[in-house]
């Protein structure tokens, strides 16, 4: 089993940056695929952004260029670096955790992430 616990939400203005993270424990953290996804009022949770225990990334067209995965395995954690954000980027933010290909996710309880505009 996986905990997640997100950090780093917060109020921000459009253009501005946040830097989310997200601390793991309860297993081999280095072996799991982690991911960052989110969901707005009104909307299904959709996906952000992935990095596979290779550091492979993978991200959603709407924030390419402007958000960045990354891990560091020795503090069992994950981050996702936010710039030039918008309002529509507004949404609770999940961590998210599974053993590739076709593992349990692991879910974090979020973190808001409120853009002004």
């Amino acid at each position: 089993q996986v905990q997640l616990v997100e950090s780093g939400g917060g109020l921000v203005q459009a253009g501005g940056s946040l830097r989310l993270s997200c601390a793991a424990s309860g297993s081999i953290f280095s072996i799991y695929t982690m991911g960052w996804y989110r969901q707005a009022p009104g909307k299904q949770r959709e996906l952000v952004a992935t990095i596979t225990s290779g550091s492979r990334t993978n991200y959603a067209e709407s924030v390419k260029g402007r958000f960045t995965i990354s891990r560091d395995n020795a503090k069992n954690t994950v981050y996702l670096q936010m710039n030039s954000l918008k309002p529509e980027d507004t949404a609770v933010y999940y961590c998210n955790a599974r053993i590739p290909p076709a593992g349990m996710p692991y879910w974090g309880k979020g973190t808001l992430v409120t853009v002004s505009s």
